[in-house]
């Protein structure tokens, strides 16, 4: 960042620059106004406008460095790879992951997470716990972002079962089978008579 001393005058007044912003926001708004009109009547049809998304119908695709959900990763035989170490819980800014260690059943696994949960409404999304884990045993690559759960707090906990799950429908399924079973559910929910409480 450069200090106040290093700015041209044109750059010290502000103005120019304001108006440089209100030209490009114009300049934009303008255009894809009249080329809308425009194919209204049938004219411009090679010129395409901006638009807004029609949610769910449609969604915005989201690219490999985006922070989703979170999912727990498996091993060859479907057990979590998790070692219950407590490093993603230690690193998490906001403490919302919360495990509790158990006894593994085979004696060359030394633990296990019994109960693996994050609060999705303390997480900030950040991918603190993703960097932290040293055997790759959670990931935030499910390209889905956080969903509506419910009406309470507890509905946003998810679950070892929920995040092993994801891991399930991408190894059977392929990624962008999340997001469709997400805008099912939301269809669902939509299409669901409201009952209100007296």
């Amino acid at each position: 960042m450069r200090r106040p001393e290093e700015l041209s005058f044109r750059e010290r007044i502000y103005v120019p620059e304001i108006l440089s912003g209100l030209y490009i926001t114009g300049r934009r708004f303008w255009r894809n106004l009249f080329i809308h009109i425009f194919h209204q009547f049938g004219w411009v049809k090679n010129l395409t406008a901006a638009t807004t998304m029609n949610y769910p119908d449609e969604y915005q695709k989201y690219g490999p460095d985006y922070r989703g959900s979170h999912r727990l990763t498996l091993k060859d035989d479907g057990s979590v790879r998790c070692t219950s170490c407590f490093l993603c819980a230690t690193a998490c800014p906001a403490r919302c992951i919360h495990i509790e260690a158990g006894e593994h059943p085979d004696e060359t696994v030394e633990k296990f997470p019994v109960r693996y949960e994050i609060d999705t409404l303390r997480c900030i999304y950040c991918g603190m716990c993703v960097e932290a884990c040293p055997c790759d045993a959670i990931r935030m690559d499910t390209a889905v972002h956080p969903t509506v759960a419910g009406f309470r707090r507890e509905d946003f906990i998810e679950d070892k079962q929920l995040l092993m799950g994801r891991s399930h429908v991408i190894a059977d399924e392929g990624e962008g089978r999340l997001m469709e079973i997400m805008l099912e559910r939301y269809e669902r929910e939509d299409q669901a008579p409201v009952l209100r409480e007296r």
